[in-house]
């Protein structure tokens, strides 16, 4: 025969040990899939940074290569070029600024 224990209002002990229980277990599981998710994310975001990152040195260096044009084309103008002075006004017309190469 088994006794339970009751406390002095006749309430009986344990009677919310099972569901704290429940709540704590799923508490935890819910972190874990939770870090699990994020590690996941981070992996994938650092993989497409790693995949982009030959694009981005192309573009690095055709930017230089562009920047280098202009500012020779700005020289150019500079010196009184007259096919160089035409691009320079057109682009001024468009909102863009040439200044001559800083050698």
């Amino acid at each position: 025969m088994t006794t339970r224990q009751d406390d002095p209002h006749g309430r009986e002990i344990g009677r919310w040990r099972l569901p704290l229980v429940l709540v704590i277990v799923s508490f935890f599981v819910l972190i874990a899939f939770e870090i699990g998710y994020a590690v996941h994310d981070r992996r994938t975001l650092a993989e497409q940074r790693r995949s982009q990152e030959p694009i981005v040195q192309e573009a690095v260096k055709l930017r230089q290569q562009l920047d280098a044009l202009a500012g020779k084309t700005a020289q150019l103008a500079a010196e009184g070029d007259e096919g160089a002075k035409n691009v320079v006004d057109q682009m001024k017309r468009e909102g863009i600024t040439l200044a001559p190469d800083k050698q």
